[in-house]
């Protein structure tokens, strides 16, 4: 089949754990053509991938989200109907649009965005929501934040997206709206695979971000919601990686019988044959990470140091490539100002390699979905330490019916001392080391394995392909 991959920064551009998914999910499934369509947040990043892509991916389709700024050309004045107008009003309030109506105003009929964001009814709708939600805040300031909210969804609405059987979006926001125009005006179905909540994502950093002005967050957060309550209603089967994922999504709307669970899976028999490392007097702790905001390697980077104080003969090893170069900065002044030993921060390797260098890892995430890297850990037979996000804790201890015992420590993030305490008990014992690594080598072993997960994937389109009616061989039946 022909397979429409809708991606949102990540896949192809950088390296990381959806990224490395993704890569080696392509990859095995050679009996299907995929299509990228990826966005990006800056066109001057337009063909710099970090991957050579495989072979079976046929087309990449890129969009990227500043062009929008640069939108210019003839913005006609355009007569709205009844049925339009209803539809607009709902978006602009970030209510329940009616999304086809939008597809076929912006996509079909090539409305210009600026010709609805200069018209007389976008003005009148946007002042009435001035005067009843903010009456104290500047039009300006308003104004501006509605547009830069609302241009790049109507720039997408009038993109390109290449044509194919089924629309499979790895994400809900910017990348599950091009999944659900794709289906829309190719009346082909659609899925959604979440490896981590977008919404609750986005919604944790715009609480904390700088640049959106308090009085503007729930209304930021709104729109994020909106974006995913139409992929939740629209795909035909949505995945996540645990069941309180799937919870979560059905919590927000997601229909409970098109959601199901297919967790990661790794190819373990890279990891497995890894041996222990010696004891050569040190205890060596990995982290597999980015360098990002979201990984907060600043608590790590203390927590360390506190450990330091109270262990001998500890190190750290940072692994990982920079995704935010101000963040990286920030973290290599923190370690010079601590005056940190014994920390090394050593940008992107081998990981399977360098696990022979490791006793166990640690993962300090502020947010995950169910990270590869603590799997990869296990698969070596190595335990963890990590933060109590995602699926972390049932990686760690088990889920229902698994009896394999416990495989690691967890805290809640970002706390510090909690943090410096999980990786001194780990710290103190080989035997409980070697122990827990083995407990979390044949949990991967029994249910997270790369085969697994493909063949639940490939059931899923089987399935799709059934139910709709799809030539598995090609674009016409």
């Amino acid at each position: 089949m022909r397979i429409c991959l809708v991606l949102e920064g990540c896949y192809p551009y950088v390296h990381g754990g959806v990224s490395t998914w993704m890569h080696s999910y392509i990859e095995a499934m050679k009996e299907h053509e995929f299509v990228l369509c990826v966005i990006g947040a800056k066109a001057e990043d337009r063909g710099k991938f970090v991957y050579d892509l495989p072979s079976n991916v046929v087309e990449v389709h890129e969009v990227f989200l500043d062009d929008a700024l640069r939108l210019s050309g003839e913005r006609a004045q355009v007569s709205f109907t009844e049925e339009e107008l209803r539809s607009l009003r709902e978006l602009v309030n970030l209510g329940s649009p009616d999304w086809d109506v939008l597809f076929n105003l912006f996509h079909t009929k090539g409305v210009h965005p600026l010709s609805f964001l200069q018209s007389r009814e976008f003005i009148d709708l946007f002042t009435q929501i001035c005067m009843e939600e903010y009456p104290y805040v500047a039009y300006a300031d308003a104004f501006h934040t509605a547009r830069s909210m609302l241009l790049p969804v109507l720039y997408l609405m009038g993109s390109e997206v290449p044509e194919a059987q089924i629309y499979h979006a790895i994400s809900t926001g910017y990348g599950g709206l091009l999944a659900c125009l794709g289906g829309s005006i190719n009346h082909a179905p659609v899925l959604l695979t979440e490896h981590g909540i977008y919404t609750r994502e986005r919604e944790e950093e715009i609480i904390s971000a700088e640049w959106v002005l308090p009085a503007f967050r729930p209304r930021w957060i709104r729109f994020f919601y909106m974006l995913s309550e139409q992929i939740y209603q629209r795909a035909w089967r949505i995945t996540s990686l645990f069941g309180r994922a799937r919870l979560i999504q059905i919590g927000m709307g997601a229909p409970a019988d098109a959601c199901q669970v297919i967790p990661n899976g790794i190819q373990y028999e890279r990891f497995c044959d890894i041996p222990l490392k010696p004891d050569d007097g040190w205890v060596d702790i990995g982290a597999v990470v980015r360098m990002a905001p979201i990984k907060d390697v600043k608590t790590l980077i203390h927590a360390f140091h506190e450990l330091s104080s109270r262990v001998d003969n500890v190190r750290l090893h940072i692994l990982g490539g920079v995704d935010d170069q101000e963040y990286a900065d920030e973290c290599y002044e923190l370690v010079e100002q601590l005056g940190v030993r014994n920390l090394e921060f050593t940008g992107r390797v081998n990981v399977v390699e360098y696990m022979r260098k490791l006793d166990f890892t640690v993962l300090t995430s502020i947010s995950e979905g169910q990270p590869l890297s603590v799997l990869e850990s296990f698969a070596a037979a190595r335990p963890c330490v990590t933060t109590d996000v995602g699926c972390c804790r049932e990686l760690l201890e088990g889920e229902d019916g698994d009896d394999f015992g416990t495989a690691g420590f967890y805290v809640p993030p970002m706390y510090r001392e909690g943090l410096s305490g999980a990786m001194e008990r780990m710290c103190s014992s080989r035997v409980l080391r070697e122990t827990m690594g083995q407990i979390g080598r044949d949990r991967v072993n029994a249910y997270y394995r790369h085969e697994r997960m493909l063949d639940d994937y490939r059931r899923l389109y089987s399935d799709t392909a059934n139910q709709f009616g799809l030539n598995q061989f090609g674009l016409e039946r």
